[in-house]
């Protein structure tokens, strides 16, 4: 069924005008700013306003010519009902078995708790190998992909200060085991978007991750693939990784998040 005969373009230039008010930010935007950016009459965008208005989904503030618009608190409300309705598991898996599907390697989501990383949710891919992937796993946050992506997103003092207080143990002969190191690696994931457990954790297996961000912008969850080292050539890690960081993206915006390269823009 083709979906789209089935839109209502007022509700669609509603929600356009929701999106430029939201970036205009705190100081408001004006209407003839909004009716030229929607590309709508100034009476319609107005009669729209209004209508947003007594819900309580806008707001304005001044007088006459002054005038702006800025987002209401019911949206605050709203949002809060959403996301009280929705994990984030509820909402990758669907894109995970996309993932899967795509790949033809396994995939997980995981979420932070405490000082660990958490599985709590995972895409098999048929007939592949089973590794240590079990809902509920805890994976230490300085050899696994996902730990690193959790790591990269908080304030570096304080990722520093939660290695040196859990300590870092050398899992393989590969593990990053010391603060300037890892320190080094963290900045490397923030600026390429993805995290690699390149046999850090077990020898043999490599991982891939990239973080979903939730609607404050902060690392709400990290997904990521896994397999064995001798299936994935080095060559094909960058393409393999893009792949992870979209439908990253994906989850990320069904939260009300930033894509990846905005995410970690406000981290660098």
């Amino acid at each position: 069924m083709n979906e789209d005969r089935y839109r209502v373009q007022s509700v669609g230039r509603a929600l356009d005008i929701l999106e430029k008010i939201a970036v205009a930010g705190k100081n408001g935007a004006r209407l003839t700013d909004l009716a030229n950016d929607v590309g709508i009459t100034k009476a319609a965008a107005y009669a729209t306003l209004l209508t947003l208005k007594a819900r309580g989904i806008v707001t304005d503030v001044g007088e006459g010519l002054g005038k702006r618009y800025r987002l209401g608190l019911a949206l605050v409300r709203l949002g809060d009902l959403a996301l009280s309705g929705t994990g984030i598991a509820d909402v990758a898996m669907p894109v995970l078995r996309q993932l899967t599907q795509t790949t033809g390697i396994t995939s997980r989501v995981a979420i932070w708790d405490e000082d660990a990383a958490v599985v709590v949710g995972r895409a098999d891919a048929p007939d592949a190998i089973r590794l240590d992937s079990a809902l509920g796993r805890r994976e230490r946050p300085h050899c696994s992909a996902v730990g690193k992506i959790f790591l990269a997103a908080m304030p570096r003092s304080e990722a520093l200060e939660l290695l040196e207080r859990i300590g870092t143990p050398a899992r393989t002969p590969k593990t990053l085991s010391t603060l300037p190191a890892l320190d080094t690696a963290l900045d490397t994931v923030a600026a390429r978007n993805y995290a690699i457990d390149d046999e850090e954790d077990h020898e043999g297996v490599i991982c891939i991750a990239a973080a979903v961000f939730g609607h404050n912008g902060a690392a709400a969850g990290a997904i990521s693939v896994t397999t064995l080292k001798q299936l994935l050539p080095d060559a094909a890690v960058p393409a393999l990784a893009q792949k992870l960081i979209d439908h990253a993206d994906r989850i990320s915006a069904a939260l009300g998040g930033p894509p990846a390269q905005a995410g970690w823009r406000t981290r660098a």
